[in-house]
């Protein structure tokens, strides 16, 4: 399961995803990407028909039980006594124009919710906050934010959260029941994804003072509680009040009103489209709460937006920004070397910290909306023209290794042949999934020198070929309508240009016309929620309890809906009994065969062409910017849980 925010975010264009974008350390050009998916619908509430009540719970875990203890005082990653002050400075790409977190339209600005883009390097939000807080030193595992317990029963038929009753917002109106009532409902009817994610949650109700009950339409889905959790809380009175000029806010517009939130940090100023920064709270009402201590430690974190990388790159050597997240193999072996760097200013670290509990798939995704990407044999031939190899040796001074797998490189990902309960599990389909999945394994075509490049593109004409086209004047036809093979490649910015163009050259060897266009940040969004693309480059996030976000990606439902992300159109009945049986795997062993069963078949479907990623993350920061000795094993934890070292001590 990914958690989620109300927003999707943009696709950095390489590198590591936080949770709710892709993850995998320094990944190939991707998306988030980010995120998650479900399908509920009514369900039964908490009164006088249960004879006894569950138990108040202090957290939630999906996979086993909580590290943490009902009243414990900190996490284990922080420094109880990181000082105070300072600031981050970071460059981010692209621009934005709302500070609307419920709304799915337009470009939300860096910072306001999380978990933010891993493009500017933020692994949180500082306005907004949910009713649970995940814990970086465990997988799938929250603890009590807003909420201060959880309780649910067996058989996962409702969950209630119990909120604080010192929570705020920063205007020091109490969080209320209302608030969360307001945000759970208002992202529903706004946001697409939301409409999905929160499917199987079928109303949220007010069943005591400061609780809520979230009402289920199925049983057994051990996720729907920590769902709930992650739902982004929005002030229900500000919305439904006026701004400083006497006009209604409108939830449902984009604004650039300054927001008003619950979370350690606020807006301190803007201007829109170009920058953006934010002051730590001194009348913050969770800052002694034990899963905040030692966190939100900065005075103030600030982003500038830039259209070019090479222009924020520059902005980061001149020490405008102090902390960059470097998506490029090129840059990091052969640009930095500058003086401060030399002289210690500049420290360069490489992590797979964020890397540990998540897998990914990130490629040219094919539009199956398309009538040229219909038929699967296609789609597949087009794999034999990415020469991977020869960019790894040319391009990637050998940084990255090829994903093939949904799931890579996680042990979720398959691999041989089907055995024992895989193989139960497809045979069960077995009228539903492709034959090969059961005789032939999957891989990716190997190039690297010119003749395997001959050899890949001759397989490539033999699919084409069975599929009905053939090679005519230099052009890919149809045989049937005389057509052409034609189609664009969408990106978002210049970065995977340099893997773009080599593809589409190897295509137009044999006769694909493959248009690469590269469109800012807003057209490209707009695209992809509208799927008006042929290809697009673009990705998933996974994680170690993959589960509801599974429909979200490639069930049937969301195949059709706008600003989803199934971004294929993949729309297969065994791809959806397979997402069932991973939501109700029975236990760990059910679930890795069963999600190993899916990513086969995904896999067997070629929706697209895998390219590259890496586990590492490549950081370079300012040496006053200090982080804990051990950091927490699945999170560099940036900037929650570092400090400036100029700052004072609390």
């Amino acid at each position: 399961m990914r958690q989620m925010t109300s927003r999707t975010t943009r696709a950095p264009t390489s590198g590591p995803l936080t949770p709710g974008t892709l993850t995998l350390g320094t990944l190939a050009l991707g998306t988030l990407a980010l995120i998650a998916a479900a399908f509920l619908a009514a369900a039964v509430l908490p009164g006088p028909a249960y004879a006894e009540d569950p138990q108040w719970r202090h957290g939630l875990s999906t996979m086993g039980e909580l590290k943490y203890p009902q009243e414990f005082k900190q996490f284990d990653y922080v420094n109880a006594d990181a000082p105070k002050g300072g600031d981050v400075r970071l460059a981010t790409m692209g621009t934005f124009d709302t500070f609307n977190p419920v709304l799915a339209k337009g470009e939300m600005a860096a910072g306001v919710v999380g978990p933010v883009s891993s493009a500017s390097g933020m692994s949180v939000g500082l306005v907004f906050e949910t009713l649970m807080k995940p814990s970086m030193d465990e997988v799938l595992t929250d603890y009590g934010l807003l909420a201060e317990a959880v309780a649910y029963p067996d058989d996962f038929a409702w969950a209630k959260f119990r909120l604080r009753p010192e929570a705020r917002w920063a205007d020091g109106t109490p969080v209320t029941p209302e608030d969360v009532i307001f945000s759970f409902d208002k992202a529903k009817e706004l946001d697409p994804k939301a409409t999905s994610y929160y499917g199987h949650i079928v109303k949220a109700e007010k069943t005591g003072e400061r609780e809520v009950t979230f009402s289920f339409n199925e049983t057994g889905n051990r996720e729907l509680p920590r769902v709930a959790g992650g739902l982004l809380v929005v002030p229900k009175h500000w919305w439904e009040g006026k701004d400083a000029q006497g006009r209604q806010r409108d939830i449902s517009r984009t604004t650039l009103e300054i927001p008003m939130g619950s979370g350690p940090y606020k807006m301190a100023s803007m201007k829109a489209g170009s920058t953006v920064t934010y002051a730590r709270r001194d009348d913050y009402w969770g800052k002694d709460l034990n899963v905040n201590i030692g966190q939100n430690n900065f005075g103030s974190i600030g982003f500038t937006y830039f259209a070019d990388l090479d222009v924020a790159f520059e902005a980061f050597r001149s020490g405008n920004a102090n902390y960059r997240w470097e998506n490029s193999a090129r840059r990091w072996a052969t640009s930095y070397d500058f003086p401060a760097v030399k002289d210690g200013r500049i420290k360069l670290e490489r992590l797979e910290n964020d890397s540990r509990d998540s897998g990914v798939m990130v490629g040219f995704i094919f539009n199956l909306r398309r009538d040229a990407f219909k038929d699967v044999r296609v789609r597949e031939a087009l794999n034999y023209a990415l020469d991977f190899e020869e960019l790894k040796r040319t391009i990637f001074f050998n940084e990255y290794n090829r994903i093939d797998s949904f799931f890579f490189p996680t042990e979720l990902a398959s691999s041989g042949l089907p055995q024992g309960r895989e193989l139960e599990i497809l045979t069960d389909l077995k009228d539903k999934v492709p034959p090969s999945v059961f005789t032939k394994p999957y891989s990716n075509p190997v190039g690297g020198d010119p003749a395997k490049l001959r050899d890949n593109l001759r397989k490539a004409i033999g699919l084409l070929k069975e599929a009905g086209f053939e090679l005519k004047n230099n052009q890919m036809i149809e045989t049937k309508t005389g057509k052409p093979l034609a189609f664009e490649i969408l990106l978002d910015g210049t970065t995977i240009e340099r893997v773009a163009l080599p593809f589409s050259q190897n295509l137009r060897k044999i006769g694909i016309e493959a248009r690469v266009r590269t469109v800012d940040s807003s057209q490209y969004t707009n695209r992809w929620r509208s799927k008006d693309f042929d290809a697009i480059y673009l990705g998933w996030a996974q994680s170690l309890h993959p589960g509801n976000e599974q429909t979200e990606y490639w069930g049937t439902a969301a195949a059709s809906r706008d600003g989803s992300q199934n971004f294929s159109g993949l729309a297969d009945p065994g791809v959806d009994a397979l997402i069932r049986k991973v939501i109700f795997a029975k236990d760990r062993d059910d679930l890795v065969a069963s999600t190993k069963a899916l990513d086969r078949v995904l896999l067997a479907h070629h929706i697209i062409v895998p390219t590259y990623a890496s586990r590492d993350m490549r950081i370079a920061y300012a040496r006053d910017l200090t982080h804990p000795q051990n950091l927490p094993e699945y999170a560099v934890g940036f900037p929650a849980i570092w400090w400036s070292a100029a700052a004072k001590a609390p």
